[in-house]
């Protein structure tokens, strides 16, 4: 069951939740015309470079990008020096932007339930250990940058 407590499928929930209200329970709501679509369109594209940045810069790190291990180095370099979590900052626009995208406009109270899901279940455990393995320089690093934006 360990699979199933990942951001990744945290995020897929809330996009099956939201597709779901907007199909099944729209309400005859709707953001507006064009703009949705491009703003959606935007935080998706937005949401998927951060997330591959943060990758691209802990596996040049040779660090693990999975959430419940420990990680064998702090990665502050990169788009790590703007977010201390752009992985989970990558999914928030992902889920934002297809909620736009979408027009579940019942579904926006998603976002804030997803960021403090990964809030409780990821980054305060992740913070921990990373504070318990390299306390001085993690102090230093989360004093300097901030956890979302």
């Amino acid at each position: 069951m360990k699979w199933i407590d990942l951001p990744p499928v945290w995020l897929l929930a809330c996009l099956a939740l939201a597709w779901w209200q907007k199909t099944q329970h729209a309400m005859g709501l709707s953001f507006g015309p064009v703009w949705a679509d491009l703003l959606g369109g935007l935080l998706v594209g937005g949401g998927i470079i951060l997330a591959l940045l943060a990758v691209y810069e802990m596996r040049r790190h040779r660090t693990t990008i999975i959430p419940h291990q420990t990680a064998d180095r702090l990665v502050t370099s990169g788009i790590f020096s703007r977010t201390r979590n752009p992985i989970y900052l990558g999914d928030v626009l992902i889920l934002a932007g297809l909620i736009l995208f979408w027009d579940a406009v019942l579904s926006l109270p998603l976002i804030p339930v997803f960021v403090w899901i990964i809030e409780k279940r990821f980054i305060e455990p992740e913070e921990a250990r990373l504070r318990k393995k390299f306390s001085r320089d993690f102090l230093r690093y989360s004093g300097e940058t901030r956890r979302w934006v």
